[in-house]
């Protein structure tokens, strides 16, 4: 007797409609999950990234300086505004402070006998004071060089004459004189001392002439405290060495004498020069005004920079071959530098002490002097007319001293 199913037999159609609808549960999950997310999730999200950025740009807007009180409490300090439109508004805040100069010289008219003014070069300059109907306006040396008349022009392009107050080939300034009756703006004189590498720079200036007048570019400090050999007389030999400040932001011909200045619109340099070699970009000089102000504020009163002086013709010792360190100069081993004596003027503070022809100075004061840039920078920067100064030199090889009176140049 054969086995026998009390229950009914299998339906193969309805297990595989079974399994026909197993998809249908875990898609209407999913549909009602993205429903949800959709009409919840998404407008908080929106929501809350609408309101971080608002913080984000209230924060950029109002960016908080955060310093301690003695509590140890945060307190904010400074509001700092958004960089761009603050540059925008700096430079249309110094730009009518900046001016043209332009440099003219007396040329004479072979057919008409007589003599006109023509325009010998062109630079910039920057009025930094107005006093009663004088305006005043520093600019380069090298700018106003050989001119028999200067002229002043206006970011409106308003002419007007000036006057040479005064300036010094050392310091490449130059002080002009003029009416002040057009003369809308005097820049804000801020500091050189504190400045840092990095931190952002706009030159304004006239490059290439007039054609170019108030002409802005921006950059950074690149560099502080940088020493820049001069040759005033084009010997190939340097007379001096300048203290500047090194930017990127372009100085090009015609920007001499123009303006550096910070992100608050505070002059910080009076441009200068730049590095003009081939493989060279980007390398701008100016004047640091912290160095400028006295060297202005006495062209200003005397028309010229009075220094005290030894009344000697020097050159530095390493001009002279190794071999007359010994034989002409007698000069024993150890000396590694100096100022060689060449020529004493007669009656001159130098020659009243006693110091002759060929005498090798070493030290003043006790400060080494290694050649004739490190003599002239400690007598123009370190000593006063009328000082009494110590020098010590070789003479045929035995070392001396003698006191010299420093007398005016």
């Amino acid at each position: 007797m054969g086995y026998y199913n009390k229950g009914y037999p299998p339906n193969p159609h309805r297990k595989q409609k079974r399994r026909g609808l197993r998809w249908l549960i875990p898609m209407l999950i999913g549909v009602g999950i993205g429903v949800f997310f959709v009409a919840e999730v998404i407008p908080a999200f929106m929501q809350s990234d609408y309101s971080n950025k608002n913080n984000v740009n209230n924060i950029n807007k109002v960016n908080m300086d955060k310093s301690q009180n003695g509590s140890g409490q945060i307190i904010n300090t400074s509001v700092n505004v958004d960089v761009s439109t603050q540059i925008t508004e700096v430079v249309e805040e110094v730009t009518p402070a900046v001016v043209g100069v332009t440099n003219l010289m007396k040329s004479a008219d072979y057919w008409e006998q007589q003599q006109n003014n023509t325009e010998a070069g062109t630079g910039s300059g920057v009025i930094y004071k107005v006093e009663d109907d004088t305006a005043f306006v520093v600019t380069n040396h090298h700018v106003i060089e050989g001119a028999d008349e200067v002229e002043v022009i206006l970011y409106n392009e308003k002419a007007i004459p000036a006057d040479i107050i005064g300036s010094d080939i050392f310091t490449d300034l130059a002080v002009l004189r003029m009416d002040s009756s057009h003369v809308e703006k005097v820049v804000e004189i801020g500091s050189s001392g504190d400045i840092k590498v990095g931190e952002p720079a706009i030159a304004i200036g006239n490059p290439l002439g007039h054609m170019f007048s108030s002409t802005v570019t921006q950059g950074v400090i690149s560099g502080t405290e940088r020493t820049i050999p001069q040759d005033f007389d084009q010997d190939g030999r340097a007379d001096w060495q300048a203290e500047v400040i090194q930017t990127d932001a372009a100085i090009n011909p015609g920007n001499s004498g123009g303006a550096l200045i910070n992100i608050y619109g505070q002059l910080i340099g009076i441009n200068s020069m730049k590095v003009n070699q081939e493989a060279v970009e980007g390398i701008g000089l100016s004047i640091p005004i912290d160095f400028a102000l006295p060297v202005i504020a006495e062209l200003e009163e005397k028309g010229e920079m009075i220094r005290p002086y030894l009344g000697v013709e020097i050159y530095s010792l390493d001009e002279v071959p190794q071999t007359e360190w010994e034989n002409t100069l007698n000069l024993p081993n150890d000396v590694m530098g100096g100022a060689y004596v060449w020529s004493v003027e007669p009656f001159s503070p130098a020659d009243q002490a006693g110091i002759q022809r060929l005498d090798v100075i070493v030290e003043l004061d006790d400060e080494p002097v290694m050649n004739m840039i490190d003599l002239r920078k400690i007598l123009y920067q370190e000593k006063e007319i009328g000082d009494q100064v110590k020098v010590t030199y070789y003479r045929k090889g035995d070392l001396q001293e003698t006191t010299i009176k420093l007398g005016s140049q």
